[in-house]
Parts: C-alpha cells; structure tokens; sequence
C-alpha cells in the first residue's frame, strides 16, 4: 500500500515555522500512532516553512489568514487534494481534522452502506467523514500537549451495538451513527435520491432533509460542506475555553521540559568537542 504524504505549510500568514514543525509531529504521531492501525491507512505529515518547499506528491494542508467559507479539503487543477485551514488559537484541532479527513477519503466522494440514522429510512449511503460527528473541542484529546481531533473508526458503520467495540478513538461515541454535541454526519437515500443530516448544533439532535443535490464539478464532500453554516470555527477557539487552556498548559510544561532536555545535549556535545580537541576519552 502506498504511503500518502501530507504537508503543512503556512500560507501568507504569520505562523512560526516551529510552531508549524511542533504540530506536524503531534499530527504524524497521532497518524501512526492512533489512525492507521484502525484505518490501514500509512501516511506521513511533515511541516514546511513555504509552499516553495513542498515536494511533489505531498498534499498540502494550509493554514491561512481567512477562509471564509472555504475551509476543508478541495481539489486542485489536477485533481489532487488539498486543505484550507483558519489560522488562529487552536488551528491544531483544525489541521488534525482536516488531515484525517483527507486521509480516510481525498476526493470527498467515499460513501458506505449502512442502515440510516434515521429510524424507519432502511439502508443508505453514508458520507465518509471520519471527524464530523464528534468534532467538537470538547471531545478532542492531545498529543505531545498539542489539540487533535477525535475521530470515529470503521466500526461506526457496524449494524449493531457491541460491547467492546470501539466507535472512536477516544470512546466519546459509544454507538455506531452516533453525532455527538457539536457535531454532524451526511447520508444519501438511494430509493429518493435525497440527502439527509442529524445535527446536532442545538439542544437536542435533529434530522435534516437536504433534499436532492447536485456535486456538480466539486465533491460530495464539498457539496455538503456549503449545505452545513452552523458548524462551528474550531481554529479560533477562546483561551478560556478547557480544552484549549489545558494544551496550553501542556504545551508549556511539555517545551520546558524540551528545553532541559536541548540543554542537557548541548552541555553534552560540548563534552564531546572539548575531549576531541584534547584527545582524552569521553565518558559514556
């Protein structure tokens, strides 16, 4: 299988080329740690400082000044994939968001069969959007103190509940086709032709008849992006809100501890220089 090769690269926004290489870390442990083996999906994330630098064959995620309504993942020219993420506090949660959901499908257009969410509606085609329904802050998690996105796995599309099963990674979803607080999924009814969505932005949960679309030139995905205005903008969450205020905290606690650790290796080469120069033998 090949290995699919993600970038992420600032765009005409003042993001610190560390900052950038820090969260592409978090993204490619989360990758191979926590999303392949479920998915069998192998990738790599590698952070660049330009556009310039990207290599041929990567996919590139963007972090940008101002999407608008253009952020997720599109295709370009060639029809290639590629993401537009908000710069802001929390444009990790995005970035993560965004790369898993290009990695489980890059076009946008990977549907699965699977009886409805909705009670009575029988079976349908449900839009692959592994982030969608639990990607709220509150159900995030972090990774080397940086804030990722839960996601839901291949059992999310399982007849029935299990016990044991695990329907995303972090157990926030306990049930296949379940949309948790803050989220949403997407499902096409072949008998009529229509699309549906349970949302569930408000108090309680609601179903949503779409009715018939058309993808035109775009993807699926694209298409039920522009049909969903209530989704909330992850990047730009508020320093009081918990999530974000605790991977802060880890971040901070996990950069000074990195900075004992970069000085304990300098104190070390200087070791090593200094007994190269004077021909004596270093411990160790």
């Amino acid at each position: 299988m090949l290995t699919r090769q993600v970038a992420l690269v600032p765009e005409d926004v003042d993001v610190d080329t560390g900052e950038v290489v820090r969260v592409a870390a978090a993204l490619q442990k989360q990758v191979t740690r926590d999303f392949s083996p479920v998915w069998q999906i192998p990738a790599t994330v590698d952070g660049f400082a330009r556009l310039e630098d990207v290599p041929l064959g990567y996919w590139p995620i963007m972090i940008v000044r101002d999407v608008q309504d253009a952020a997720g993942v599109h295709l370009d020219n060639n029809g290639q994939p590629f993401a537009l993420v908000e710069a802001g506090n929390s444009w990790s949660l995005t970035a993560s968001h965004e790369a898993l959901e290009m990695l489980a499908d890059p076009f946008g257009n990977r549907l699965v069969a699977s009886p409805s969410p909705k009670p009575g509606q029988g079976r349908v085609e449900i839009l692959v959007e592994v982030c969608d329904p639990p990607e709220d802050d509150r159900f995030a998690y972090q990774v080397n103190g940086v804030l990722v996105s839960d996601f839901y796995t291949p059992r999310y599309f399982d007849p029935v509940k299990r016990e044991g099963a695990a329907y995303s990674y972090t157990g926030a979803i306990k049930e296949p086709r379940q949309v948790l607080p803050g989220g949403y999924l997407s499902w096409h009814d072949p008998r009529n032709d229509r699309w549906w969505q349970l949302t569930y932005f408000g108090a309680e949960p609601r179903f949503n008849d779409l009715g018939r679309q058309s993808r035109g030139t775009g993807s699926l995905r694209s298409m039920i992006d522009a049909l969903t205005p209530e989704t909330r903008r992850l990047s730009t969450l508020s320093h009081d809100v918990e999530s974000l205020a605790s991977a802060l905290m880890a971040t901070a606690e996990s950069q000074t501890a990195a900075q004992s650790r970069a000085e304990s290796l300098r104190a070390q080469l200087a070791g090593l220089v200094e007994a190269s120069a004077t021909g004596s033998t270093p411990e160790g």
